[in-house]
């Protein structure tokens, strides 16, 4: 395998920023990398260690610390994720674009911002993943995939945030190909549109987290455009230890479904279909509204010293 950066005569490739929440040493991310550097410059900005569950959170009170890989670490790595998810004669085996990294000893919404604030810059897509394990329904509130994403998406920029749905002995070729084929078609949009570029406040950025089966392509059985399901784990506490200091260990429960109906991610990955989820900052409540007013009946006036 080798490293290389060639743009085929008359091809606009895309300049891509990819992280993710497992690492920079997980196969995911770098089957993701083989896979977009066939359509374009990919500049791998990833936290230093696992960071699953941090959901949005960032470094605010300290230093954050970057380091740049060089060319023999990204061939080691490329070829460990070439290994475990791709056939010896996979086109995506081989990374054809450029290709760059730095590990951050910081949250995945850390390694986004300083990816596009300063270690790269303007990009045309924000990818994170592949994350080894699902992100359905409830879980993109906590999910540090999805946190680092809504970075990519605050700042104006088309933000995949990308799943596959096993833990153990993940298969990443079916998402790795799906980033791909949905880059090369943001590289013909880019290409229409490099004579008009719009500014960045200009865009109409969209934000979509995928989930895709830990299938052979070849048994997926189709794409599904979904909404977030019903999903929520509960968490448990064990207590270990005795007098003033104690430890504890939270872990998560078996997930109980709430809403796992037809047109939800959990429905269409269930049936080995992938779910693609578009999703959005608004996060209020508008059915609520009347029920808040209720229980805020009076306590304006009493706030304010106006009551009776």
């Amino acid at each position: 395998m080798h490293i290389r950066g060639l743009k085929a005569k008359g091809e606009t490739p895309l300049k891509i920023l990819l992280t993710n929440d497992d690492g920079i040493h997980a196969p995911g991310l770098w089957a993701a990398a083989q896979a977009l550097s066939q359509v374009g410059e990919v500049c791998v900005v990833a936290p230093d260690r696992e960071q699953s569950g941090v959901g949005a959170s960032l470094t605010l009170h300290a230093p954050v610390v970057a380091r740049s890989l060089e060319i023999p670490a990204l061939e080691r790595l490329s070829a460990a994720a070439n290994e475990e998810a791709a056939s010896p004669d996979d086109p995506q085996a081989e990374i054809r674009h450029r290709v760059t990294a730095f590990s951050v000893e910081g949250t995945p919404g850390d390694s986004c911002i300083l990816g596009l604030e300063k270690l790269v810059g303007p990009v045309d897509l924000v990818v994170s993943g592949i994350n080894r394990g699902s992100n359905l329904g409830w879980d993109v509130m906590v999910s540090g995939t999805v946190g680092a994403a809504f970075q990519g998406y605050f700042r104006g920029y088309p933000t995949i945030a990308i799943s596959v749905g096993s833990v153990q002995n993940p298969r990443f070729d079916g998402a790795a190909s799906l980033l791909r084929l949905m880059a090369q078609k943001l590289a013909q949009e880019t290409t229409e549109n490099s004579a008009h570029p719009e500014p960045v406040e200009g865009r109409n950025p969209f934000l979509l987290n995928i989930n895709v089966p830990s299938l052979a392509p070849d048994q997926i059985t189709g794409v599904e455009i979904t909404r977030p399901g019903g999903r929520s784990y509960g968490e448990s506490v064990r207590e270990e230890g005795t007098g003033h200091q104690k430890r504890y260990w939270i872990a998560r429960n078996r997930p109980v479904m709430a809403d796992n109906g037809e047109g939800t991610d959990m429905n269409a990955t269930k049936n080995n279909r992938i779910s693609i989820t578009p999703l959005h900052l608004n996060l209020s409540h508008q059915e609520m509204l009347p029920r808040v007013e209720a229980l805020l009946e009076g306590v304006p006036e009493a706030l304010l010293g106006k009551g009776g």
